[in-house]
Order: C-alpha cells, then sequence, then structure tokens
C-alpha cells in the first residue's frame, strides 16, 4: 500500500505510486538472483553410475569419473557437494564432487588411501566398475558474495574447487605435506598468483596471511589445521572435515546389543560407533559427523533411534541390533 501524500492530500503521493511495481520487480528479480539460486534438491535414492575414467592425481589420490550407465544427465549439485558412494563390497563411503558443476554428464570425485574404503578404490575399483551413489548432498555450502579465503590441506582440496569456479573475489592457501602428494596441482596453475601452495606442515598465521577484515574463511582438511584456524580466526569460517573431531568433555555410558545381548562400555573420550565396532566390526557407517545417517540404529522398546557416530546417552541404551557371534 502506498503512503499518504507528503503534502497532506488525501489521495496517495503520485510518487510512491509509481515506484511500487519497480520496487516489485526488483524484489521479483532479487529472489531470482545467480547467487541466490533455487536450492539443488536432495536425491535420497539409488543412483547407478558406472567408472568412465580413472586417473592417478598424486601419491596415494586417483580420481574417478563418474556418468550413468544410460548416458542421461546426472542431477545438478552445487560447490561444497558430495556423494554417498556404495562400493562393490557393500561399504559405504563419502566423496566430494570435485569437478565442474556445469557438467551434467558427469561427476568426478578423489580418493586418498587412508584406509579400508579408499583401499577398495584402489585396488579394485576401475574404469568400467559399476557403482550405486546417492546424492548428490552437502554440509558444506558456499555462501555470501565474498572476499573468500579458501585454504585446503592435501585431498581437502576436492571441496575447494568447484567453489574457485563459483566464487569471483578469491585466494587459496593450499597445503600439503609435499607436492608429490597434493592433487590437481596442474588444475590450479592457470589461477596464477590467486593460488599460493605451502608444503610441509604451515602454522595457522601462514596460512591466514591473506585473510582481511571481511573475509569468510572455508577451509578443508586434517582436524589439527582446522583445529588452529579456528583458533587465530574471529571472523566468519566454515570447515568441513574428513575425520571426525575429537569427543571432548564426554561421559561414559554403555550399549547393549539387543535385549539380554552383551553390554559394550563406551569411555568418556570415544564415540558409541567406535566402542561398537570393536564388538560388531561389520557395523556400516560412512562420514563420522552425523549427517549422512549410514549409523543409524533403532533402540529396543521405543520409536527412538541414535546416530552411533555422535550421540550419547546416560547410562545404558539398548540397541536393536544382535552381537555377531549370536547370528
Amino acid at each position: 500500500m502506498a503512503p499518504p501524500d507528503l503534502y497532506g492530500r488525501a489521495r496517495p503521493d503520485r510518487m510512491y505510486r509509481l515506484l511500487r511495481p519497480v520496487v516489485a520487480a526488483h524484489l521479483w528479480l532479487s529472489k531470482r538472483s545467480v547467487r541466490r539460486g533455487r536450492p539443488v534438491p536432495v536425491v535420497d535414492r539409488d543412483l547407478p553410475v558406472v567408472v568412465s575414467d580413472r586417473r592417478v592425481e598424486a601419491d596415494g589420490v586417483v580420481s574417478l569419473t563418474l556418468t550413468a550407465p544410460s548416458g542421461d544427465p546426472l542431477p545438478p549439485w552445487r560447490p561444497g557437494c558430495h556423494l554417498d558412494v556404495r562400493l562393490p563390497s557393500g561399504l559405504r563411503r563419502q566423496y566430494s564432487l570435485c569437478g565442474d558443476p556445469a557438467d551434467r554428464a558427469s561427476y568426478r570425485i578423489a580418493v586418498r588411501l587412508v584406509g579400508e574404503g579408499s583401499g577398495e578404490v584402489h585396488s579394485a575399483v576401475r574404469v568400467g566398475t559399476p557403482l550405486v551413489v546417492r546424492g548428490p548432498r552437502t554440509a558444506f555450502p558456499l555462501v555470501g558474495p565474498g572476499p573468500h579465503l579458501f585454504i585446503a590441506g592435501g585431498i581437502g582440496i576436492t571441496p575447494i574447487l568447484p567453489m574457485l569456479r563459483a566464487a569471483t573475489d578469491w585466494h587459496l592457501v593450499y597445503a600439503g605435506r609435499s607436492r608429490a602428494t597434493m592433487p590437481f596441482l596442474a588444475e590450479l596453475e592457470p589461477h596464477g598468483d590467486r593460488v599460493t601452495v605451502l608444503t610441509g606442515v604451515p602454522a595457522a598465521p601462514e596460512l591466514l596471511t591473506r585473510a582481511r577484515p571481511g573475509t569468510a574463511v572455508y577451509a578443508c582438511g586434517p582436524p589439527p589445521m582446522l583445529d588452529a584456524i579456528k583458533a587465530h580466526w574471529s571472523g566468519a569460517l566454515h570447515c568441513e572435515r574428513f575425520s571426525p573431531p575429537p569427543v571432548v568433555d564426554g561421559e561414559p555410558f554403555e550399549l547393549q546389543l539387543g535385549p539380554g545381548g552383551p553390554v559394550v562400555p563406551v569411555a568418556a573420550d570415544e564415540s558409541a560407533l567406535t566402542a561398537l565396532r570393536r564388538a560388531r566390526p561389520q557395523t556400516v557407517y560412512s562420514c563420522q559427523q552425523g549427517f549422512c545417517g549410514t549409523c543409524r540404529l533403532n533402540l529396543v522398546s521405543t520409536t527412538d533411534s541414535m546416530l552411533v557416530c555422535t550421540d550419547r546417552r546416560p547410562g545404558r541404551v539398548v540397541l536393536d541390533v544382535r552381537d555377531s557371534r549370536d547370528s
């Protein structure tokens, strides 16, 4: 509704009446702006893909290009998204998308050899291997106009690469043990002095040298690096971990594997998942940070459930599972 006339006349002010459609059009366009855009829907269904390319990107790092067997376009995604990947053995692991979001024909992920799941990728997954994925989904979205300082440690470069395509005012600090262990260095060369490459174990002040007032820092890498950045940076900070944070100020409790089943103690400084896997090594898990839901287990005599990677409960929790020795 237009405000009263500025000169006290009964009719609404003419100038404000003329501006109303202009303001309405501006608001409509702002809601459809490129930066705010519509959210990409999460794809919570099994999506079959096939490995169409496999490359060694650095010492202990391979990249996989995934395409739909039918050749159909893949679901859209934004920088910071990852895929839940079900490997041929049945293991489920999460890997950041590190390709071009504009490329609907393929997804690209990169995997460093660090554990059981990545070991299977390196030893058993080849061109032509069929896989099943879920997603894309994100817990590490790129927001705001910048300026952005991106800090990547080793394989932490993977979610950062697509962000460089979307951001405008940015600088990247990329750290690794040695250049031989750092994937995608050649891909970053065209960016010139917008990229700083550090080797060894740089301290937080060196990582944050390019941060200026108003900068949003996006960091992905090993927990010690992220913890150091948090301790030295008081501005906007967005982090993604590739391993779970340590349990701090936890209280010990107990897990019981089904009614009358064995009791597994959970120490104050460990997760329920860690304790459960000692008794039940086949327990499935993925992110270990509470957002993928892979390790969610139902509780006995209740409709409640528990994410054993992050949740803690006082006393004793009776899980709706059986000890593997009872199978």
